[in-house]
């Protein structure tokens, strides 16, 4: 018996790189982001009619002629396609787009750092302009 005497093993095969665990950190990176992530542009958010009310007549501006966002910034002053509003110009604004859709809906969104009093004096202001159908929609947390 001459020559070397040695076990020859076969090489294992090479293991196949699997794209499972990147495709699935790529959809927790997609939900977190997604979840996190916020509407900078509020007025953006295109605002529905309801369906048993007739279709009001489309404005020159993106949202219904019969919904009216407002936004409450954490000073109390109103926003409204981001300008800043008075009480008393509000009140004119709103009374001038009463009599053009006596069914206007105002949305109010307040920010979460914004005073209860001035939620309640913006409220308090939409509903002695004549507007029946007001809502409140609270989009963030408080800080």
């Amino acid at each position: 018996m001459s020559g070397d005497l040695s076990l020859r093993r076969p090489k294992p095969p090479r293991a196949l790189i699997s794209l499972v665990p990147m495709i699935d950190v790529m959809l927790i990176l997609l939900v977190f982001f997604m979840v996190t992530s916020t509407y900078l542009n509020l007025d953006m958010i295109p605002a529905l009619a309801q369906r048993d009310a007739p279709a009001p007549v489309q404005a020159a501006s993106d949202t219904p002629a019969g919904v009216l966002l407002i936004r409450l910034g954490a000073d109390g002053q109103p926003v409204l396609r981001g300008q800043a509003f008075e009480a008393e110009a509000l009140a004119e604004l709103l009374s001038a787009r009463l009599s053009d859709a006596p069914g206007l809906q105002v949305i109010i969104l307040p920010t979460g750092s914004a005073r209860m009093q001035a939620l309640v004096s913006l409220m308090d202001l939409v509903t002695q302009s004549g507007v029946r159908e007001m809502r409140v929609v609270r989009l963030e947390a408080a800080q």
